[in-house]
């Protein structure tokens, strides 16, 4: 369309006429239909509402303003000429779909409309030019969702009123109703309506149109797209486009068709053309799982479909080199015509996203650093979750489609927000439906994975499972759900509602119990992106790890060296803990003393061996930490049992333990506090990592130990510490005749050090942050308490995040950046990192990297989440220096 001088802003495109690259404007389907018309694909007319009129909706009360409705009717023109055909036209009318269509891709959280402009008597029209059995079956798809989406009608009595219809004729399948079943059909539908609304069904088409573009509009802020976007990190403040397009049918008969492709596996990631397709159905028929879809490769044996299929192929090649991305393609053939409705960026999962990527670089279609960008470092976690033993003998149930792989153990529930519940609790969970939509989104973000007795690999619960990452096992061959009893059945063997099973969304099995599982490791294409993401990084990625295990686990992910080996870890295995008890129930310094001999070697032989696990790579060892008490008996029962280990009265136990007890543990008697209190802790500490240091040394391999002093809040605290570690450094380097250079830091994990870090910073060689306790300290909240309310806050935006899971950049990050730079005032090559639970997390990662810090540490098998979302952080960061570049250059 044309705007006119008079129009302050065009709210409206034309497909002819929008910019395929304004996703922002144009939503992604919008883009996409926009570039395929423009291609000369064969889409049919139609035009965009923009999102920012989606903003205006909601600014104007929920209301579609009157210059957008002035434009949509515009369009609405060109439509009708280029189809032939006239909306609302009684003898042959034009229909339209109204389709919602966001930027980032919200699979099934919005609204669609199909067969809009049907009344009873423009149907009569259709059925004269199209046939009475599609005609009716048309308009009761209308009324369905007409219902449902703009007058609020419960979708259950459609439903069941279908269902009923069905079983009146003896069939199964709606396709199987014939012309006069549909009739009635309707009839009942309009019923339902009038019943619920108190109203007729709407018989003027420009007042359909006009409800169906408010209601998709309205769609974006439901509960289910506010859940989607929450989960998936999607603003409040984008809106959706609305696309209105004329109908095209795929329900006119056995030549006419509607599916939904992909043009790589979406969850394999293979090479090759994969999807479903339904005859005789329309598009809303495969992604809802009402029918179980056939693969789409079958379409080339059907004698009516086949030249259509191989039409497709040569379109869905196209369109994947035109976009350098799997695409996910939407179409609908009408006697033998193809038509294309869809093609965005297609959903994968973690496994697929990494095969693509590596695959299409090394074909040329992209290059290696575009490659890194494809995946998401969040989408690696996937590949790293357990999968079935493969020494396992699982009872399998049944086996159904593979639609997204992983596998998963959890209890039965059939009901969405049972789901959330449960999983509130801490319990694991797996939702079990006939099919899942979008209501149960909620659930589905609960749940460990999902099981259906209906629906295909293009369904609703695999899109979204292959989204999040969640095991699916779709279209379970034999399962029958039974709500009302809580159980579900397959043959003679009935699961009930908290019975145990296993799934595994790689090969479709449903098996009962817990099945053993596996940690994968990392190899193939993963490795190839990794060393590719390597190569562009700059920032740094160690591991948390307290044993050899552990170090050995973390240097095969990657790891490049070890940024906290917590030594208080150590005294929990085995019998050391009771030496650790006997040191802190001492009276004399000579009974702690002859405790911390027993626990000498012991550590000794721990930190040997993971020096010999990080042999060339730093390790930074933090000496103890947490609070006496932790080490202490927690019953009475416990406590009598230690002092008749360590043949001691019970009662010097009890009062040693009451003795300890705080108030706030974590604000108390710990930390360095402990070492400045009993000097003898931090040497033997000391003794056993340069003792360890000397001895791997000798065997000729490079140790490169840095001894972290925890909570320190003084410049004094920090000096103490010190003072014991050089002393006894000096004495074992005298006693072996060996010499091993260490460096000597501290954990900055109060705000008071934050603050003073430049004077810190005279004493520590390196700053490693303890982001979990610097966030408990600056928030003033418990980490251990918080889930009381952070979820709260956090879904009413008081907070935009956990701030334990991913960083406070406005508060804890200023600390983070302020004691950064204090300290590299003091000290220029100050080494700093950090080593709290935001190593492993991206957003945090990103933050770091444009802070400058050296690096990161994550648990091993975040690893290769931390390298992967260090290299996104480069690349963004070269991003904006070219930005930036570019800037100067204009002015």
């Amino acid at each position: 369309m044309t705007v006119t001088a008079t129009t302050a802003r065009q709210w409206v495109y034309t497909f002819a006429e929008g910019d395929p690259t304004r996703r922002d404007l144009l939503g992604g389907k919008g883009a996409g239909l926009a570039d395929m018309a423009q291609a000369g694909l064969p889409v049919p007319p139609g035009f965009t509402i923009t999102t920012e009129a989606c903003t205006e909706y909601g600014k104007q009360g929920h209301v579609v303003p009157d210059e957008v409705w002035q434009q949509a009717l515009a369009a609405l023109g060109a439509v009708e000429q280029a189809r032939g055909r006239r909306f609302g036209d009684p003898a042959r009318p034009l229909l339209l779909s109204v389709r919602s269509g966001a930027k980032f891709s919200m699979p099934g959280m919005m609204d669609t409309i199909l067969d809009l402009g049907l009344t009873d008597v423009s149907v009569r029209g259709l059925a004269a030019t199209g046939g009475e059995r599609f005609a009716y079956d048309s308009y009761r798809r209308l009324i369905q969702m007409y219902g449902k989406v703009v007058l609020g009608v419960d979708a259950s009595r459609f439903e069941h009123a279908l269902e009923a219809a069905k079983a009146r004729r003896g069939v199964h399948l709606d396709v199987e109703l014939d012309a006069d079943a549909l009739r009635e059909l309707t009839a009942e539908f309009k019923a339902i309506v009038r019943e619920v609304t108190g109203s007729d069904f709407p018989q003027d088409p420009i007042g359909q149109l006009h409800g169906a573009i408010g209601a998709v509009f309205a769609s974006w802020n439901t509960e289910r797209a506010n859940n989607y976007r929450r989960e998936n990190h999607i603003s409040n403040d984008l809106g959706t486009a609305v696309n209105v397009q004329a109908m095209v049918y795929g329900n006119m008969g056995e030549d006419c068709a509607t599916g939904v492709a992909f043009t790589r596996d979406p969850a394999t990631g293979e090479k090759r053309l994969m999807g479903e397709y339904l005859a005789n159905a329309q598009g809303e028929d495969v992604v809802a799982g009402v029918r179980t879809p056939l693969p789409i490769e079958e379409m080339a044996d059907d004698p009516l479909l086949a030249a259509t299929y191989e039409e497709f192929q040569r379109i869905a090649d196209q369109l994947e080199r035109h976009y350098t991305d799997a695409q996910d393609l939407e179409f609908t053939v009408e006697h033998g015509k193809l038509y294309m409705l869809q093609t965005r960026t297609a959903k994968r999962t973690g496994a697929a996203a990494v095969r693509m990527a590596v695959e299409m670089a090394n074909e040329g279609l992209i290059d290696r650093a575009t490659a890194v960008r494809r995946v998401e470092p969040a989408q690696l976690d996937q590949l790293l979750h357990p999968t079935i033993d493969p020494a396992a003998k699982p009872t399998v149930l049944t086996t159904g489609l593979p639609a997204s792989p992983g596998a998963a153990s959890g209890q039965v529930v059939f009901d969405a927000d049972e789901a959330v519940t449960r999983h509130d609790q801490g319990q694991d969970v797996l939702l079990v439906r006939e099919e899942t939509s979008p209501e149960d989104f909620h659930g589905m973000v609960a749940a460990r994975g999902f099981v259906t007795a209906r629906g295909g690999i293009t369904s609703h619960a695999a899109v979204v499972a292959r989204g999040m990452g969640k095991a699916c096992v779709a279209s379970a061959a034999g399962l029958v759900v039974d709500y009302d009893a809580q159980c579900f059945t397959v043959g003679d063997t009935v699961v009930r509602r908290d019975d145990w099973i296993t799934i595994d969304g790689a090969t479709g099995r449903v098996m009962l119990g817990k099945v053993p599982m596996t940690k994968p490791g990392l190899g193939g294409e993963l490795d190839e992106l990794l060393d590719w993401a390597d190569a562009i990084r700059v920032l740094g990625v160690r591991a948390n790890a307290d044993t050899p295990h552990d170090a050995t686990a973390a240097r095969e992910f990657g790891a490049q060296g070890i940024g906290l080996c917590r030594t208080e870890h150590m005294f929990f295995e085995g019998d050391r803990i009771d030496a650790m008890r006997a040191m802190i129930l001492a009276d004399t310094l000579a009974e702690r003393t002859a405790a911390l001999d027993r626990i000498l070697p012991l550590q000794r032989d721990d930190f040997a061996g993971i020096f010999r696990a990080m042999a060339g790579l730093p390790v930074t060892i933090r000496t103890l930490d947490p609070p006496l008490h932790e080490f202490l008996p927690a019953t009475t029962e416990e406590e009598a049992a230690l002092a008749q280990t360590l043949g001691i009265d019970p009662a010097v136990v009890a009062a040693k333990v009451e003795q300890l007890r705080e108030a706030n543990p974590m604000l108390g008697f710990r930390g360095c506090r402990l070492g400045i209190s009993y000097p003898e802790i931090t040497a033997m500490q000391a003794r056993a990592i340069f003792e360890a240091a000397c001895l791997v040394t000798r065997e000729g391999l490079v140790v490169v130990p840095e001894i972290m002093i925890p909570l320190v809040s003084t410049l004094t605290e920090l000096h103490l510490q010190r003072e014991i570690v050089d002393r006894v450094a000096s004495e074992v380097f005298a006693a072996a005749g060996v010499t091993v250079p260490y460096l000597v830091g501290t954990m900055i994990e109060l705000p008071r050090a934050a603050l003073i870090a430049d004077e810190i910073a005279t004493e520590a060689e390196f700053f490693s942050f303890g982001t979990n306790d610097l966030t408990q300290t600056t928030f003033g909240m418990s980490r251990d308490d918080a889930g009381r309310f952070l979820p709260n806050y956090v879904a009413r935006g008081i907070l935009p995040h956990d701030p334990f899971q991913t960083l406070d950049v406005a508060g804890v990050g200023k600390l983070v950046a302020l004691g950064t730079d204090l300290g590299r005032r003091t000290r220029p090559d100050l080494h700093v990192g950090i080593c709290g639970e935001h190593g492993g997390d991206p957003a945090s990662i990103a933050f770091c990297a444009r802070t400058g810090l050296d690096y990161v540490s994550a648990s091993p098998y975040r690893v290769p989440i931390a390298r992967l979302a260090a290299a996104h952080a480069q690349l963004d960061a070269l991003d904006r220096a070219a930005g930036q570049g570019q800037h100067e250059r204009d002015r």
